[in-house]
């Protein structure tokens, strides 16, 4: 193990953030940059290296957390780098993005503050990448097979890389103009800046992975012609519905999707665009939606220049620290104050928005909200408790329905879904389409960036065995698995 004394020793130390005055006016990764490098031994020093390693079970990929802690304490960071690869595709975006159920999940945890796992992690695939460590790995022999792939998100990406390793010729097929799905206009370039993307996919491309863009399965090209063209198919199209808010006023110019503010935003870093058509430069903003691509939303906003940024929720404020429900090793529903959050704005909690007013041209400019609350496990209004506030751009972040069922992929193929308007698939993540399997948030659900992974991750085991009779290559969960809750 480590140092036996480390967590005895030594207190938990996150990376530092740049100053909010100097964040806010560029569009850079918040964090300053080699701050980890220097804290970041003693940090994995803390790991105790426990009989049971529950962080094991807190993430979906069966990252091998102690093990990479060990050679980072001991700076071994080739080995490390070789550790933290053999169950992550890509830790340099989990490292950035996960919310971190491992850390949840830490022994540690249960009387001190956790090991700082996703700074470890994050501190390791970025010395990989420096020292030239991460290189392609090209299969040795081809298989004659070939794979489709729909969609260039995590779960897609995950999928491809598996089974181009295996031998397969796979194809990846993105809607976009550029791969990377979510992860490419979905998540801000303070969060995650795109040239941890393009080095992947470059990397991919030298293994022999092809991709196609602009491309959208079930409009340009018929689902079942895709099927006819290869030996198998990865749906990995994502859990791309967003969820809306049919209230009076829903149609003012103004109110959008965070899915139509967001991508916008980064096709401006892109070079694409000089300014967003959506912006929300001299505007009071509001954000509908307390997660995390509602701040997503609020500090884009900041960044824009907005006049002021709300963020509602309709849920009670969480506590900051684990309340009874939700004991270790679970995943608690805690305050949590982002990098955004930092920026400024205000946050406010158990409102639900009755309405939105607008001006004689058609654009919003006021909110209705009304104080709700829990009453025999309903929500419910609480009467005298209405108010507007300004608001020029709302931006609607409450989560996602299910995958995309108006562009005829879902039809095309003849997919059974689930009750909750997934992909249907049976263990194997196989649909009811021969050769065709799901992975990811389109058969999942709306679900978390290391569950999108581990799912790509287990559908090509899927495919490779489908193809090949037999499949040496892991597969980390089952379908049916969930998160650890009570």
């Amino acid at each position: 193990m480590a140092d036996p004394k480390g967590f005895l020793n030594h207190g938990r130390e996150i990376a530092k953030t740049r100053p909010v005055e100097e964040r806010v006016k560029d569009w850079n990764e918040v964090y300053q940059p080699g701050s980890l490098l220097p804290i970041i031994s003693k940090q994995a020093s803390r790991c105790m290296d426990c009989g049971i390693p529950f962080c094991h079970n807190g993430c979906p990929l069966g990252n091998l957390i102690p093990e990479w802690n060990d050679y980072a304490y001991r700076e071994d960071w080739t080995e490390a780098s070789e550790r933290l690869h053999a169950t992550n595709n890509f830790p340099e975006f989990t490292g950035r993005l996960c919310p971190a159920p491992c850390e949840a999940a830490c022994v540690l945890g249960i009387n001190q503050q956790p090991v700082t796992i996703k700074n470890v992690e994050v501190s390791i695939i970025d010395k990989a990448w420096d020292a030239g460590d991460v290189t392609p790995q090209a299969p040795e022999r081809l298989s004659g097979k070939t794979v489709a792939v729909i969609g260039s998100g995590p779960a897609g990406l995950a999928a491809a890389q598996q089974l181009t390793r295996a031998g397969h010729t796979v194809a990846v097929y993105e809607r976009a103009d550029r791969i990377g799905g979510l992860l490419r206009y979905g998540i801000p370039e303070f969060k995650m800046e795109k040239r941890h993307i393009n080095r992947r996919i470059e990397q991919m491309r030298a293994e022999g992975t092809k991709f196609r863009t602009e491309v959208e399965i079930g409009r340009d090209i018929d689902a079942a012609k895709l099927r006819r063209r290869y030996d198998a198919v990865v749906i990995a199209a994502g859990a791309t519905t967003s969820r809306d808010l049919p209230v009076p006023g829903r149609e003012l110019n103004g109110v959008h999707y965070a899915m139509e503010y967001l991508p916008l935003a980064n096709k401006v870093q892109e070079g694409d665009l000089t300014v967003s058509p959506i912006t929300a430069e001299g505007k009071h903003v509001v954000v509908i939606g307390g997660g995390d691509t509602g701040a997503d939303c609020v500090g884009t906003a900041h960044r824009q220049g907005a006049l002021s940024v709300t963020q509602l929720e309709i849920m009670p404020k969480p506590g900051e620290e684990r309340n009874p429900g939700q004991p270790w090793p679970t995943f608690p529903m805690l305050y949590k104050v982002t990098s955004a959050h930092e920026e400024g704005g205000e946050r406010v909690y158990s409102v639900s928005t009755t309405h939105f007013e607008g001006d004689e041209d058609g654009n919003v400019q006021w909110l209705h909200l009304v104080e709700v609350e829990f009453k025999d496990g309903k929500l419910e209004q609480k009467p005298g408790t209405e108010r507007k506030i300004p608001a020029q751009l709302v931006t609607l972040a409450m989560g996602f329905t299910g995958t995309d069922q108006e562009n005829g992929l879902v039809e095309q193929f003849g997919l059974e879904l689930d009750a909750r308007g997934n992909v249907a698939r049976d263990a194997d993540f196989a649909t009811n389409v021969p050769g065709v399997y799901v992975a990811g948030d389109a058969g999942r659900g709306q679900s978390l960036i290391v569950w999108a992974i581990a799912e790509g991750r287990s559908a090509a085991r899927g495919v490779d065995r489908f193809l090949t009779g037999a499949s040496a290559l892991p597969a980390p969960i089952k379908p049916t698995d969930r998160a650890l809750t009570v």
